[in-house]
Parts: C-alpha cells; structure tokens; sequence
C-alpha cells in the first residue's frame, strides 16, 4: 500500500513527522511532496533535520502560496505514483492544491472538521473545501466530527485525536532537553511573553500597528521569533520596545513554548501547543477554530485592541481545572490503521 503526502509549511511537517513514523511502522509505503509554499531554511528544510521527516521524493520548489501555481506538478506526482490515497493536512493552500490535485484519488483528511466560522479567513475556506473532497476525514474530537454531519459532508468520519499531540508528547521532552536557546538570547524560564504572527491579516499594515502598540506596553520580556514576512512588515508598524529574533527550529520552538509565562500568538498551532504545555494563551485573532481552549479559560481572544492585548496578558493564568483536549497523543496510529483498513 502507498499513500502520498502533501507538506507545503511548518504545521504540516510537525504533523507529518509523527504520521510518517507510524506509517513506517504499519507497512505503508509514504511517498512525501514537498510544494515549497514555506521556503526559507528556518520555515522548511530545518524541520525535516530535526523532526526525521521521510526526505521529499518531489520539491516542487515552487516558492508561492497559490494552489493553482501548485496543482499541475502534485496532479504529475500522483499520475507518476499512483498512491492508493493522498494525504493531506491541515487548512493550508497547500493542503487545498494536494486535494483538488488528487484526480480520483481518494483523498485522507488530517485535521476535518474545525470550523471559525469567519469565511473571510483563506484557512476557514480551505478547511469547508478539502473536507468536501475527502474521503476519510480525521477529526480532532467529537466536536469536528459533529461539524462535520451538520454539513452533510459525504466521506467517513473518524474521531481520532490530534497528530499535534503526538508530535508534543513525543519530542516536547526532547525540546527541553537539547535545546540552550532560553539561555543564549538570555531569557528565564516562566518569565517572559512568546509572541508569533504570521497571518496574512495580521501582518497588514494597520492591524499589525495595533498589536505592535499592545505588544510595547505589555511589561514581560518579549521573544518573537519573526516569520520573514512579519520581519518585513514590522519595520512599518512603529517604534518596537522588543527586537525580534530570527525564526527557529521547532525543538527550539518548543523549549520557549513550554517554558514561557504567557504565548500570544495568531496561530492555531501555538494555541494548542500553549495549551498542552500548561501554558496561558491571549490569541490575535476575533475567533478561533479551537474554541474549546477557549471555553476551558485558558485562551483570551484579544483580536488586534491593544487594551485587550495588554490585559489578557497581565492577568494570564492556565487553570487548574481545564480538562485533556485533542486525544490522548496516540492519533497517528489510529490514522495509519484506518489508512490500510479503507484501502480501495
């Protein structure tokens, strides 16, 4: 049995990463397309190093976010492969492209059925779409698989739990072990604000202004690791009280995220990550597809006000009481199992 995988961007190689070894493990042969949507070194390459990713049979290179510039060569891939089903994963245009480019292939559907609700956001509309073109549809909880039969969407519904949380139990303690970055930018540990932005609304001149001004008057240390598109942005949103630092790995990544007093970010990645590492969220954005972190207190939707910002900040706290979300770490298994077992 073969199945090809599409990754175009950092959350897809986390995903990716565990999914790949259980693949490997049930007998499947995994073909990997790489659509180079992410292409910088520090978005992309650094992660196949550090997470044992299976090396791409195809790099598309294609240095672009549009899925029309990227399904001809996925469309190729698959004619050249014949894979008995194509993965994707996620709400990426990567993900997007790897579906519509499937030609009959039937399409496996890692992370179905989240929903924001806000179609102005490309991920929300991606999300609806591939779901509608999948086949097999891996829901995070009951909650997406019940989005799911609302929509009347066709393909078999599968509560399986979070490939993120496999990747946080796997190498969450090998993060904290290796990595020396908290003491080479000069941070401690429990004291000090994670910030990440990186999406295309945020990263627009007027909203960015607004969570730059939140962000100088927040009182904790400031690390943001800037994606190369914010890094560009921020020179034309004001004064900054922080310098941000370059992008890092993910074991990096996550050593300052399981470390940190507070993460503020507009990335549902980080909000679920913040949350299996105990850690308070104040989330960028006006809604969120993760909205159980959410219910549970333990994220603040702040969207761009910077009082919002600023007091969701200050007043942080992860509570005691907030119960087990996305599955038990084990999701990739279950994956690779229902794989074979639907095989056409």
């Amino acid at each position: 049995m073969r199945v090809l995988t599409v990754v175009g961007n950092r959350p897809q190689f986390i995903k990716s990463a565990p999914l790949s070894s259980a693949l490997r493990d049930a007998g499947i042969d995994e073909v990997v397309l790489h659509t180079g949507q992410h292409y910088d070194r520090e978005l992309s390459a650094v992660f196949f190093d550090e997470l044992g990713l299976a090396v791409p049979t195809y790099r598309l290179g294609l240095r672009t976010s549009d899925p029309t510039a990227m399904r001809p060569a996925i469309r190729d891939a698959v004619a050249a492969e014949s894979p008995d089903w194509v993965v994707v994963l996620g709400d990426t245009n990567s993900t997007l492209a790897g579906a519509e480019a499937a030609d009959g292939t039937p399409v496996a559907h890692v992370e179905a059925g989240l929903r924001s609700f806000d179609l102005s956001m490309p991920e929300e509309r991606n999300r609806v779409e591939v779901d509608h073109l999948s086949r097999l549809l891996f829901c995070p909880d009951d909650r997406a698989a019940r989005q799911l039969e609302s929509e009347g969407v066709a393909g078999e519904r599968l509560v399986v739990g979070d490939v993120m949380a496999d990747a946080n139990r796997i190498f969450g303690p090998i993060a904290r072990a290796r990595s020396t970055l908290l003491e080479q930018i000069d941070v401690e540990p429990g004291r000090y604000a994670l910030v990440t932005v990186h999406r295309e609304a945020n990263v627009r001149s007027e909203r960015l202004a607004r969570i730059v001004q939140g962000l100088n008057q927040i009182d904790d240390p400031i690390v943001f690791p800037a994606h190369p598109r914010t890094r560009a942005m921020l020179r034309g949103a004001g004064p900054l009280r922080f310098d941000p630092i370059d992008p890092v790995g993910y074991l990096d990544f996550g050593a300052l995220a399981s470390q940190a007093r507070v993460i503020v970010t507009d990335s549902g990645g980080v909000q679920k990550e913040a949350y299996w590492h105990r850690v308070p969220c104040v989330t960028l954005r006006p809604n969120t597809e993760w909205i159980d972190t959410v219910i549970a207190g333990a994220n603040v939707l702040a969207d761009d006000d910077p009082e919002k910002i600023v007091a969701a900040v200050r007043d942080a706290r992860f509570p005691a009481t907030a119960p087990s979300l996305y599955g038990d770490g084990h999701a990739s298994g279950r994956i690779a199992a229902a794989l074979y077992a639907s095989s056409p």
